[in-house]
């Protein structure tokens, strides 16, 4: 994530250029076939946001004789397992590699590099509001413009988690950057925390992923001014008919970071499979296709941008040179910087749970509390003021437990309390599951009427399908009751053991959350997985 701020026009245009022909693969044969060899498969790592170009990948096999396997999972998780060397895949696709080159090994893991598509991540303010701001085709709103909107308690928005989206860890490197009104490398004396903390109250709505922020915009549109995302994805939902009101896409003056799509080669012995798919994507055709399908830049320079962009110079702002900066700013935003978050878990305890699946709960939520000391286990533990409900149920309800998190290092007393409750958890009988729910909106509803600035979500994990207490459609109607504050508290669902996963589903779409998987993956993965979205 290299970015350049006010300091040269010719070398900021210069950068962007660079980074369309960063190494590894260049442009296609010239009669643009794109092979040159026998069939193979090439296995990648991907980000989520990569699934918009699968519809493209038959015609790559077909003209490469190469057939991409992709596998979905988190920027900082795919970092982890690249400079661990567990990535098990043949190459890396993510939205940017710039963390990645900042850890130990992380550089050196990758064989070659080359960037596919451009977009950068700026700011989309609901029209009207772009209006009554002056901000409508004005090139000259810079961070500063837009903070002051936050300040003045006029302007609220969504952006990912950081921690967990390369959208969001862009845009705060980028404001952080800007506001310190720095040309080189963020240090930690430029990191302005006031200005910052001002900035990020107007995130009124998180995520760890850019699409599911989307979905989550279009559903909470009219109590949000704008939202902080790719270029791409903005445009795209401009263009879906989803919402009631376009969002202005702006560019502030000082800068913006691009990110830029570098197809990463882990295994040097698939050089030649990797070559052949690199020089088909860097095709000016393919590179056209990729601007239409994805709403993204071409990286390749010469390929001329469709009307959809704006043909002016975007200046592009500094990252950080040391991975120590980087990780100072994500755990500033964490503790500090963004609303504090109030988490409240739903945990069955029914008699299904014994033996190993519960001891896999207490291990997934002690990981929680420090014990996981991955990548992505450091940034998911419980923050600084955030608030914590434990409600454990199996044949009804049980009462809530509450803590604080004043300390957020591991071992503090605040974390030992946490930790001393899930070793405590004990079996009992039966599920239900709806009468946990509606005992954790009840506490969600106290919640936000008594702290309404917190960011409050509920996480229900469930081994089994609900038989006792009250049934899917006595919750309901009560959820329907509730006032409106309280039901925009959304529920993310894990489905563990013999879970009915349709159930679920039914829960996460009525309440605006998601369903995670446990049982494709591990219950500590799905616990941290959806900490992105807290």
């Amino acid at each position: 994530m290299n970015r350049r701020p006010p300091a040269a026009l010719l070398a900021c245009l210069l950068t962007v250029l660079l980074v369309a022909a960063c190494s590894g693969g260049g442009p296609g044969p010239a009669d643009g076939s794109g092979t040159g060899g026998s069939a193979g498969e090439l296995t990648v790592l991907a980000g989520s946001e990569l699934q918009d170009i699968q519809p493209l990948l038959p015609d790559l096999t077909r003209a490469t004789g190469v057939t991409l396997r992709l596998s979905y999972t988190g920027t900082l998780d795919g970092a982890d397992a690249i400079t661990r060397g567990t990535a098990q895949a043949d190459a890396a696709w993510f939205a940017s590699d710039r963390y990645l080159r900042l850890l130990p090994n992380g550089a050196t893991s990758v064989a070659a590099r080359s960037s596919i598509m451009l977009s950068p991540v700026v700011f989309g303010v609901r029209r009207s509001l772009a209006r009554q701001f002056g901000w409508t085709g004005n090139p000259n709103v810079t961070w500063a413009d837009i903070a002051a909107k936050v300040a003045a308690g006029q302007l609220s928005y969504a952006m990912t988690n950081p921690a967990a989206s390369n959208s969001g860890f862009s845009a705060l490197v980028g404001v952080a950057a800007a506001l310190a009104g720095t040309s080189d490398a963020l240090r930690p004396q430029d990191i302005r925390p006031a200005q910052l903390t001002s900035f990020f109250s107007g995130q009124a709505l998180t995520a760890g992923s850019s699409g599911f922020l989307t979905d989550a915009y279009a559903r909470s549109q009219d109590t949000l001014g704008g939202m902080i995302n790719y270029e791409s994805v903005l445009l795209a939902l401009n263009a879906g008919h989803r919402l009631r009101e376009p969002l202005e896409l702006i560019y502030p003056r000082d800068g913006i970071v691009t990110s830029d799509y570098p197809l990463l080669l882990l295994r040097p012995d698939k050089r030649d499979l990797y070559d052949r798919v690199v020089s088909w994507l860097r095709l000016p055709r393919t590179q056209h296709r990729l601007q239409t399908a994805t709403s993204r830049r071409p990286a390749l320079p010469g390929v001329a941008l469709d009307a959809r962009f704006p043909t002016r110079t975007l200046t592009e702002l500094p990252f950080p040179a040391s991975r120590q900066v980087a990780d100072q700013l994500l755990s500033a935003y964490l503790d500090r910087f963004r609303r504090p978050s109030h988490a409240i878990f739903l945990l069955d305890v029914s008699g299904s749970m014994a033996g190993s699946r519960i001891a896999a709960l207490q291990a997934a939520l002690r990981g929680l509390t420090g014990a996981d000391d991955t990548l992505s286990g450091r940034f998911a533990r419980f923050r600084g003021r955030e608030k914590i409900t434990m409600i454990t149920f199996a044949g009804r309800a049980n009462d809530p437990v509450d803590f604080a998190v004043n300390d957020p290092r591991p071992g503090s007393a605040d974390l030992a309390g946490v930790n001393t409750f899930v070793d405590g958890l004990r079996l009992q009988d039966g599920t239900a599951i709806y009468s946990a729910l509606e005992a954790g909106y009840r506490a969600a509803g106290a919640a936000v009427e008594a702290d309404p600035g917190y960011l409050t979500s509920i996480v229900l994990m469930t081994d089994g399908e609900n038989n006792s207490g009250i049934s899917a459609a006595d919750f309901r109607s009560s959820y329907q009751r509730l006032p409106a504050a309280a039901r925009a508290v959304r529920t993310f669902t894990i489905a563990f053991g013999e879970a009915d996963p349709a159930a679920l589903r039914d829960i996460s779409a009525d309440t605006g959350g998601a369903v995670f998987d446990a049982r494709t993956s591990s219950l500590a993965d799905a616990f941290k997985d959806i900490r992105g979205y807290q």
